[in-house]
């Protein structure tokens, strides 16, 4: 086929003026068709970050894995992720998202499988950080692809429909993950919760394949493997000895190779500012924090994620391993919580924001704090014959607190971003999530099993029980910085609601 480059965007088509397209765009079934492949691996992506949390109690009596490789079980993967993600973008812009997207769903299904038939808990950590790598460069090109195939004017529903997604997506994972162990396919038990991945990542291909149109970017971006590798050193000498410091008694080499880690990432920071001073394109654009809305808007979803991964972890080890709840009743408590999540997302974004600006954001970080005081409460007074009816409440406020938050960050953190850094803001913005993602789980996660050991008492309730108070105390401790972090966004904020 013929290359179509367009010089400016039309009135009719809408297209980036910088989007090479090498294929026929489809139309009507055929362009649905496509939708549908970039959904279920947008799906699968973001199941995949919290639906093996319900399964930990399994997979560390199956595979005999210690408290921190069950951290590393959960954080390998959203690391290895947002070290890649922005790579992934780049190379998508200049290799063809279509081939990027193929070939980073290729990889995510193949790698779901190794997971699911991983033999150690050793072997699950570098199958989930090859896993992040995979989704690294499939994620990008969806948002990238949906803007070639819409037009501005249709773009609304599909955006919309995509957002809704990926918040039920985010959600739903652990009550998923729960069904999934609990029905032991074939005697699959928590392995099932990355088998489903094949079939759908292999659904998902055979669609692309045939509607997905190819295309790229007109100005071939930068790559900077050399800075993602430093990044990743520094990255890994911080968390790996943080992570496994309580295992190993924490050693002195631990503490040494963490000041190590606070060098590199240092000097791959001024490195970066040396790089764009000379008018060279950097792996993280750091003149994007000179924004306050950008800045505002990063630190209130990392504190948000830091939060809430910390607080998966501790819920997830609490009701197994301390109330001796089963997968399934520990997955489906948090279906409230689901669906709170969802409803105040939809509110949030729509209404909330269009009349009270960022104070939605500052609401939500109160109510979700509020809620995991509650819990707190609840957890103090409860006992193995606690009803899981007792737990709903708190879930409730929990997810209505971060539904008001995790829909409408994004709007008010890219708001005053120029049109030509839009781009990277955006890759940025979802990195510093990922990250704050692995660093959650890597030092709150450390914390909770530090506090565990603490206690000694015989009573499994009794172990969990203040740990996880602990956890709830510091994730509202974080939710709260994050209302004075809020005020750096922009007061208002347009929302696009066709």
């Amino acid at each position: 086929m013929s290359t179509i480059t367009r010089d400016d965007e039309s009135p009719v088509t809408g297209r980036s003026p910088a989007d090479r397209v090498s294929d026929t765009l489809p139309t009507g079934r055929a362009r649905t068709v496509a939708l549908i492949s970039l959904f279920l691996a947008s799906a699968m992506e973001l199941i995949d970050v919290t639906i093996v949390n319900v399964a930990l109690p399994s997979i560390e009596a199956d595979l005999q894995a210690t408290g921190p490789q069950l951290q590393w079980i959960i954080a390998a993967y959203p690391l290895a992720f947002a070290i890649a993600l922005i790579t992934g973008s780049r190379l998508g812009d200049r290799f063809g998202r279509k081939r990027l997207f193929v070939g980073g769903l290729v990889a995510f299904t193949l790698l779901s499988a190794a997971c699911g038939a991983a033999p150690s808990a050793e072997a699950l950590v570098l199958f989930r950080a090859l896993q992040g790598l995979g989704a690294a460069a499939m994620v990008p090109q969806v948002l990238s692809s949906l803007q070639v195939m819409y037009a501005p004017e249709e773009r609304g529903k599909a955006m919309g429909a995509f957002t809704a997604l990926a918040g039920i997506s985010t959600v739903i994972g652990p009550v998923l993950g729960a069904v999934l162990t609990d029905l032991d396919i074939a005697g699959s038990g928590w392995r099932a919760i990355f088998l489903v991945n094949v079939p759908v990542g292999l659904l998902a291909l055979v669609a692309a394949l045939r509607w997905i149109p190819e295309s790229r970017s007109a100005v071939s971006p930068g790559l900077n493997p050399g800075a993602v590798a430093v990044l990743a050193a520094g990255l890994l000498a911080v968390l790996y000895p943080l992570t496994m410091g309580h295992d190993l008694g924490w050693p002195e080499w631990g503490f040494a190779l963490m000041i190590v880690g606070a060098v590199v990432l240092a000097g791959f920071v001024r490195h970066q500012r040396r790089v764009q001073r000379a008018g060279l394109e950097p792996l993280v654009n750091l003149e994007l924090y000179r924004g306050r809305g950008f800045a505002g808007g990063t630190a209130v979803q990392m504190l948000l994620f830091g939060a809430l991964s910390a607080y998966f972890l501790a819920q997830t080890v609490y009701f197994q391993a301390g109330l001796g709840w089963s997968v399934l009743k520990a997955g489906l408590v948090g279906v409230p919580f689901a669906v709170a999540t969802s409803a105040a997302a939809g509110f949030g974004v729509t209404v909330l924001a269009l009349r009270i600006g960022r104070q939605v954001l500052q609401l939500g970080a109160l109510v979700m704090a509020a809620g995991l005081a509650v819990m707190a409460v609840v957890v103090h007074l409860a006992s193995v014959t606690t009803p899981w009816w007792a737990f709903v409440a708190p879930m409730v406020v929990t997810g209505v607190g971060f539904g008001l938050m995790v829909a409408p960050v994004g709007l008010f953190a890219l708001a005053d971003v120029p049109v030509e850094h839009a781009g990277s803001a955006s890759g940025l913005f979802n990195t510093s999530g990922q990250l704050a993602n692995a660093v959650g789980i890597a030092v709150i996660g450390t914390v909770f099993f530090e506090v565990v050991q603490s206690v000694g008492r015989a009573a499994p309730v009794d172990l969990f029980a203040p740990a996880f108070q602990v956890v709830l105390a510091i994730a509202a401790v974080l939710l709260l910085v994050s209302v004075a972090a809020a005020r750096a966004v922009p007061a208002k904020v347009e929302v696009d609601t066709r």
